[in-house]
Order: C-alpha cells, then structure tokens, then sequence
C-alpha cells in the first residue's frame, strides 16, 4: 500500500512540474506586443491627398480670395508650394503682411505621431527682412487668429547668418520644458531641468542652432512631432530629438501649416494616432 502512496505521490509531483515547465514555455514565446502596438489600432495617413486642399481650410492674414490660389499651390510632383504665384518680393519691403496665410485642417487631434518634409525655395514675401526664411506648424490651436495661439513647431533659416531655428519651440499655452540655462533645450540626461514657458505671451524654447538642418541647398528636411495630448510633445529635426514639452494645459486641437515669409514646399505629411498614451521612452530611444 506504501508503494502504491509512494507511487501516486511521484506522478503527481512529476505532473505538476511537467505542467509548470509547460507553461513557462509557454509565457516565454508568447509574442511581447510593443507599447506603441498596442496603444494604437490606427496605420499612418496621409494628411493630404496629393490633389486638391478638400480636406483642409486654407486662410489668409487679409482675407483676400483672389490671392488664395496664388499663395496656396499644388506642384505636378505633388508637394505642395507656399507662394508659387505670388511676385518675389511683395511686401518685403513694406513689410506689409497681407499673405500670412494658415492651411488648417478641419478636425482636432490629441494623440499622434505626426512626420512632414519642407525645404526651402528663394522667393522673398511679407516680413522677410524682419525675420528672415520663417514659417512653421502650429498645433493644439486654441484661438485661429493670425498668429494663432497655441504650440508652434518653429521653422526658420536666417541666411544672413547662416543660423537654423527650425525645431525652435513657441507655446502660448501654461507648460513646462527642459532647458539648462532658460533659453536653449537640453535632454534631461544632458542637464536639461524643467522650466516653465508662460502663457502670456509667446514662449520661446531655443534650439540648437547648429543642428543639422538643410537650409537654401535644395534638400528636404524630416521633422517629427510627438503629442500625447497634454502629458507631453517631442520635436525632431532630421532625426535628432530638438525641442520637449511635457505638463500642458490643452489636450487637443488642429494642425495648421503656416506661410510667413518665404517660399516653401512640403510634402509627405503623414499622421499617425494613438488611443491610449505612449511612454515618451519609446521615442527618445528610437
């Protein structure tokens, strides 16, 4: 009877370690779904169809109709082309500012990863000799105004000096970012601590003005902004992490595409969303 015990006793440690050894196996080549994966059921979209500005609101500083279509232009390779039509020059002078112009979309956003190119063209208009080749990507918009309030993904060149700004952050909105000294960015692990940009008035994140950016030699340059709602936003110059917000107070709103002074092209912009947040992390690292 003993041996019979013994015997049961045996099966049944050797079982249950057979079944634990099985679901060890099991749990270690389960696939581990990024957060990233998981926290998104949307692919990237284009945000513009290549055709025609349907999808968005095309506005400018003066309201003047007739120049719309010359500010705002569609080339054969489908990039679109800020003041094509536009004579070189206008206003450049005066600095008179009757073509600042917005391209709006129409819905808001909260949540996304969002990619675009531009490079610059020659084309002199508006303001240019107060601020040189300027225009930018305003987001999480809170009143549509010329100049819109909200964050700004600054981007200028100033040719004088030959000095980049693009990736300069600009936020007329109650947040915090990581700076050094108060006036350029700088990673946490680099120094960085968190300031306050006010929101009265434009605050004014400086970026690294030797970063690799293209500026009238004819080259794209990728830019990158990541928003997670009010938690945090990434910007990204050619792959180079430029700017960081973290801690607003506004979670959502549209995306506009600006034209101030100089003739630009843009292309290949691209929106990806998130349903749920995304740890920063993952785009630090990538």
């Amino acid at each position: 009877m003993n041996k019979i015990k013994n015997y049961r006793c045996t099966l049944f440690i050797l079982i249950s370690i057979g079944l634990l050894c099985s679901y060890l196996l099991w749990k270690s080549c389960k696939p581990v779904l990024k957060v990233s994966e998981s926290a998104s059921t949307k692919e990237w979209v284009s945000l513009f169809n290549g055709k025609d500005f349907n999808n968005w609101d095309l506005l400018l500083r003066d309201g003047l109709p007739e120049e719309i279509s010359k500010v705002f232009t569609i080339d054969k390779d489908s990039s679109i082309h800020f003041y094509r039509d536009i004579p070189d020059g206008q206003g450049a002078e005066t600095r008179k500012n009757a073509t600042h112009g917005l391209m709006v979309t129409k819905r808001n956003y909260s949540k996304y990863h969002l990619k675009f190119e531009y490079k610059w063209g020659k084309k002199l208009v508006n303001d240019f000799i107060e601020n040189q080749y300027d225009a930018g990507v305003y987001f999480h918009i809170t009143q549509l105004r010329f100049f819109p309030s909200g964050i700004q993904y600054q981007i200028r060149y100033d040719h004088l000096k030959n000095i980049n700004y693009s990736g300069e952050l600009r936020s007329h909105i109650k947040a915090q970012w990581y700076s050094t000294d108060g006036n350029f960015f700088a990673l946490p692990h680099l120094g960085g601590i968190l300031r306050p940009i006010s929101s009265d008035g434009w605050g004014v994140g400086g970026v690294n003005q030797k970063a690799n950016a293209h500026g009238l030699d004819n080259e794209w340059n990728q830019c990158e902004i990541i928003v997670m709602g009010n938690e945090y936003v990434i910007f990204k110059l050619n792959g180079q992490v430029v700017n960081m917000l973290v801690n607003l107070n506004i979670n959502e709103g549209p995306i506009a595409l600006e034209a101030e002074t100089g003739e630009i092209f843009w292309q290949n912009i691209e929106i990806k969303e998130f349903e749920h947040s995304v740890p920063m992390v993952e785009f630090l690292l990538e």
